[in-house]
């Protein structure tokens, strides 16, 4: 990246933590540094778990996922729970080959086997409802091969390639963004809230409380390569955030206070946190915590 060139942008941020999701809607690693992918960054939301018909399962019907750690060690992926013993997943592991459902597509999958669907269908009654305690439940993993694309309608007519992510390989956030909402939920007598809550993969610090909303193309030095991202969509939010991720507990008070202030009319007034982002230039290169981030203002 030029520095000259870099001086002149409206904005200079750096990215202050990042985190990798390995299985959707379970709770997230953070790292110092983490590879960049077409998907996003590496094993971000690779796994997924499903129903007996297939159908993504998430928060938003059981809480309680919040509360799988995953661990990822050079040749597994180890997911804990209290109350249960460690799972042990080969990264390599690659069984049969299913069709699953995630929002509006179905892509192919590859099913993690029997002691997964154990694991979680234990998990997940323990839990449950009455009405959801004898579901069975199935650890599954995106199919590199396939290629699950984002809206062109929100990125320009880039192909942006996804995993088991809702639908972009990237979300930023701000730490300012954070501090604001804090400000408020303090103010109304409820506790801060941590930005796990809101499972961005890149925090930013050095803005302004939803800058990245008005983002244009953000440029990162990489070594010697340069990496384009772009923020293309604000990211509508569903109850996830009202979720404890350390207890599970569900309480609304960050979706009210969301509702009060960040209704958002580019995409029909839903609530929105932060920004889905692509990857227009850098893939194979590593980000790290402390990089410098900069960007014009884009506010058409």
């Amino acid at each position: 990246m030029n520095p000259a060139k870099a001086s002149t942008r409206d904005v200079s941020a750096q990215i202050s933590r990042l985190f990798v999701h390995p299985v959707k809607s379970c709770a997230g690693v953070e790292v110092r540094e983490a590879l960049l992918t077409d998907t996003g960054l590496e094993l971000d939301r690779a796994w997924m778990v499903v129903d007996a018909q297939g159908v993504f399962v998430t928060q938003r019907e059981q809480p309680s996922m919040a509360l799988v750690r995953p661990h990822i060690e050079p040749d597994e992926l180890v997911l804990g729970a209290p109350g249960m013993p460690d799972l042990h997943i080969a990264l390599e592991l690659m069984k049969q080959t299913v069709s699953v459902k995630v929002w509006d597509d179905e892509v192919p999958a590859f099913d993690m086997g029997d002691e997964a669907a154990q694991w979680f269908t234990e998990l997940l009654s323990m839990s449950a409802e009455a009405s959801h305690a004898s579901r069975a439940y199935r650890l599954v993993r995106f199919d590199p091969a396939h290629r699950r694309a984002s809206s062109l309608e929100w990125t320009g007519g880039v192909q942006a390639l996804n995993l088991f992510s809702d639908g972009y390989p990237l979300l930023v956030l701000s730490d300012a963004s954070l501090a604001e909402l804090n400000q408020r939920l303090v103010a109304a007598g409820h506790a801060s809230v941590g930005i796990e809550r809101f499972r961005p993969n890149i925090v930013l610090s050095g803005l302004h409380a939803h800058d990245e909303d008005r983002l244009g193309v953000m440029h990162l030095a990489a070594g010697a390569e340069e990496v384009l991202l772009k923020p293309v969509k604000p990211s509508p939010r569903c109850p996830i955030p009202n979720v404890d991720p350390q207890t599970a507990a569900i309480s609304p008070e960050v979706g009210d206070t969301l509702q009060s202030y960040r209704q958002d009319a580019r995409v029909e007034g839903a609530v929105t946190f932060g920004m889905n982002t692509i990857v227009l230039q850098g893939v194979g290169a590593t980000l790290q915590v402390g990089q410098t981030v900069t960007a014009d203002f884009d506010f058409g």
